[in-house]
């Protein structure tokens, strides 16, 4: 009898031990399969970064994913707290769009140790480490700022005079305003009559766009060509070019990125001259992404988002349709 009870003790210790291994996902997670998704934003500093939230929530329940959604209000140290907090919860996957390119290696390297994957989302990193996250979903930014010199050199084709080049930089630091920059500056560089006399930061937002380009207008009064890193601020640059009497589009051409609703607007009414776009729809693609990589599946290393440039009769067309 003795025997027969030990017998039973140990064939119910195994099948407790089996059911602990059994659950819980590569971060911990729930145990039922559901998977639970920690996603740091940069903030809502535009109307892309709005649209890109919504998508990135609305996918997330339609994919039956929990999100745990952080706003990081334009703060690395908020991200890295969100972060942590995403590993001492033990999400199955954590996935971010950085507010800058540098300063990430510890932080990932502690949700690599948890054995959580990470997705980046829409910015890259610039670690030299690969292995502290699995893949990376955005744009091309060199390629948007090259689409944009592109537009710029054509358009001044027969041209001799020199043309006057101001620049809204977005985030100092962030690797859309780094490699928009570059691409821009790879293009025009060939030609000598293209000079940006002014460059500076307009943190991505309206507001600063219009202050910024207040500053530019008083000191350059000679701009033929306005380059804004996004729509938000050359709708503000446009405040203040129509507030110093010129009319924008036609005294100062303006080159922006995104073709978020209101840049298009802008561009259909012949108040910005071009838009390169930059998709903030990248939600569907994030969450295939998350399914795969919780499941440690093989998934790219580097996804690109597919998307288009547009002329003022193009944004008249489209208009209408426009999701964001």
């Amino acid at each position: 009898m003795l025997k027969r009870i030990s017998v039973l003790v140990l064939a119910g210790l195994t099948a407790m031990t089996v059911a602990s291994c059994g659950s819980g996902g590569s971060g911990g997670g729930s145990g039922d399969g559901a998977i639970t998704m920690g996603f740091s934003q940069v903030g809502a500093e535009s109307g892309w970064r709005t649209a890109n939230t919504k998508s990135v929530q609305d996918s997330a329940k339609n994919a039956g994913i929990t999100l745990k959604f952080s706003d990081a209000q334009q703060k690395q140290e908020n991200q890295i707290k969100a972060i942590r907090s995403f590993i001492q919860q033990k999400v199955d996957v954590i996935a971010f769009s950085p507010v800058v390119e540098s300063g990430w290696d510890t932080v990932l390297k502690e949700a690599k140790d948890a054995k959580i994957p990470v997705i980046l989302t829409d910015r890259a990193v610039d670690s030299k480490d690969t292995t502290l996250y699995k893949t990376f979903l955005g744009s091309d930014f060199v390629e948007e700022g090259r689409k944009a010199g592109k537009w710029l050199v054509e358009e001044f084709t027969s041209s001799t005079d020199p043309v006057n080049i101001v620049e809204l930089q977005g985030t100092t630091g962030s690797a859309p305003a780094n490699d928009r920059k570059a691409g821009f500056a790879e293009i025009i560089g060939a030609d000598p009559k293209f000079k940006i006399i002014a460059s500076q930061t307009g943190d991505f937002t309206r507001a600063k766009g219009k202050e910024v380009m207040e500053a530019f207008l008083k000191s350059n009064p000679d701009i033929d060509v306005l380059y804004a890193h996004n729509d938000d601020m050359g709708l503000g640059a446009i405040e203040a070019i129509e507030g110093a009497g010129k009319v924008p589009g036609k005294d100062i051409k303006i080159i922006t990125v995104d073709a978020v609703k209101d840049g298009m607007q802008a561009l259909a009414d012949g108040k910005i001259n071009y838009i390169v776009e930059c998709s903030p729809l990248l939600g569907p693609q994030l969450m295939d992404l998350a399914k795969k990589v919780v499941k440690n599946e093989q998934v790219p290393a580097r996804v690109v988002t597919e998307e288009s440039t547009f002329t003022q009769e193009q944004a008249k067309q489209v208009l209408s349709t426009r999701q964001y």
